[in-house]
């Protein structure tokens, strides 16, 4: 089977088309950014491209011949709301009339739990009401429906909402995280850390994905939640990525009222990385229910919240030395510090 995995240069990205290959199937991945060929399997064919590019993507797909897409590429919400729109909505829908014109039946779009907002209620259930918060969770709820109008029109289309996933290679905000533990700074939760707020580790993202690719059109063409089985408060797992750096880092509450409007007010001054569905939702109960895709496809999870941060900041101390100068806003780089920088040196201890 050969997959053309659109944002595929990325952290997901590389980890598809590495699962996929142990498997015996090859990538086509198409990105606006170059992959970097040693993290991704021999063979691998990459093209730059962008997927608001009707043309370019035609030809990408056309020159490939791929059986099947998945489709991940997205803006993240540090992008401007116009390239959030138009790479998340019109891309979505450039990939799916595509799709029809190769006669490639199955498209596997990748969502976000972002589509439920704040949620009132837990588990979230794939049948909850669609609230966006933010021009990114309001355009991945436009590409859903661009994609419930591509089943209408005879598509193959499994939607899979993810949690936050991490895992080996993720930086982004989670550099952020282990940098702070490497230095033995206490780790700031916003609220208390008494809230269950899941993850997801990206081999069990891959895995769901892998699932909805291969299995029987008639149980993927659906919806799917997607998160760990870790349930625990943040701090009982945060408290285990600090136990395992050893390095004197623990986690430590904070009052949610008044650390809100300060990294609020620092996002609107272009001070800080932390957008507002990280500190608007990090206080708040956020999980869901993912009996569906175990019921239906077979998927289960393999790793907790704590082995996801403990094999990302792993992967963080192994290759830290290459990352040294790089930031950006994907989630394969670091992301630039700004205030958060100053706070972290008032709450790393000083060294005797």
């Amino acid at each position: 089977m050969r997959v053309f995995i659109t944002g595929g240069a990325g952290f997901l990205g590389m980890h598809v088309a590495n699962y996929l290959a142990d498997r015996g199937h090859e990538s086509v991945v198409y990105d606006l950014e170059p992959m970097i060929p040693e993290d991704f399997p021999e063979g691998t064919k990459g093209i730059v491209g962008d997927i608001r590019d009707h043309v370019a993507l035609d030809a990408a797909i056309a020159d490939t011949q791929p059986d099947v897409i998945m489709h991940g590429a997205a803006a993240l919400p540090l992008w401007k709301p116009e390239d959030i729109f138009t790479i998340n909505v019109d891309g979505t829908r450039i990939v799916l009339r595509l799709a029809r014109k190769h006669g490639i039946d199955r498209v596997v779009f990748i969502s976000s739990t972002a589509v439920y907002g704040v949620p009132e209620k837990h588990p979230l259930e794939e049948t909850d009401p669609m609230v966006g918060v933010g021009p990114y969770g309001e355009s991945k709820i436009e590409a859903e429906l661009a994609c419930e109008k591509g089943r209408a029109e005879g598509l193959c289309v499994p939607i899979i909402r993810p949690k936050t996933f991490i895992g080996t290679g993720r930086l982004g905000v989670f550099q952020i995280l282990c940098d702070w533990v490497e230095s033995g700074t206490r780790i700031p939760l916003i609220g208390s850390g008494d809230n269950t707020y899941q993850l997801l580790d990206v081999e069990d993202l891959a895995e769901s994905i892998y699932l909805c690719l291969t299995g029987p059109a008639d149980q993927v063409d659906g919806t799917f939640n997607v998160g760990s089985h870790d349930l625990r408060p943040v701090k009982e797992y945060v408290g285990e990525l600090c136990e395992y750096a050893g390095t004197g880092s623990r986690p430590m509450g904070t009052p949610a009222w008044l650390v809100i409007p300060l990294l609020r007010l620092l996002e609107a001054l272009h001070l800080s990385p932390l957008y507002k569905w990280v500190y608007g939702t990090a206080h708040t109960d956020s999980w869901v229910s993912t009996e569906k895709i175990e019921r239906e496809l077979g998927w289960e999870p393999k790793y907790s919240n704590g082995d996801a941060l403990i094999r990302c900041y792993q992967w963080y101390l192994d290759h830290k030395d290459e990352l040294a100068g790089a930031t950006g806003v994907t989630h394969r780089v670091a992301w630039h510090q700004g205030a958060l920088g100053f706070i972290k040196k008032i709450l790393t201890p000083r060294k005797k």
